[in-house]
């Protein structure tokens, strides 16, 4: 497993660093984002979307679970939050999507962890409010 970790101190480095990351996607991974309440895992994702190549506006999916995009590899976008168990995410298909050719995002993934395997790239983003942020990326 390689370790890489990022320092932001704003919401546009954490897009940032999100873009340059897509840049290393070929397609079929899944990426678990871990962090707070407001750590910046949208912003994250709104990044990794700009990289593929995505031009559309992307929000947080909280209320309808998965956003997706096309681009240069298809973006599937999901929050669980919401779910209160794995079988919940099963019954809307995220075992099916993850294993798809786009990239599937994650928000939440500690609900959902059974369902992740040892080629998750998982993503640790630590700060909040005005502190910088901490990215830890770990690739498998």
């Amino acid at each position: 497993m390689r370790k890489e970790e990022f320092i932001s101190h704003n919401q546009a480095q954490t897009e940032d660093i999100g873009a340059r990351l897509a840049q290393a996607l070929t397609g079929g991974e899944v990426l678990a984002l871990y962090g707070g309440l407001g750590a910046g895992k949208t912003a994250f994702t709104r990044g990794l979307a700009r990289g593929l190549g995505i031009t559309r506006q992307v929000t947080s999916p909280t209320f309808t679970l998965l956003h997706q995009y096309k681009g240069r590899l298809a973006l599937n976008h999901f929050d669980v939050y919401r779910l209160s168990s794995v079988e919940e995410a099963e019954d809307i298909g995220i075992d099916e999507i993850m294993e798809a050719d786009g990239v599937t995002v994650i928000e939440w993934p500690e609900r959902v962890e059974e369902l992740l395997d040892d080629r998750t790239i998982v993503i640790k983003i630590e700060g909040s409010g005005d502190e910088p942020r901490v990215l830890t990326v770990l690739w498998p």
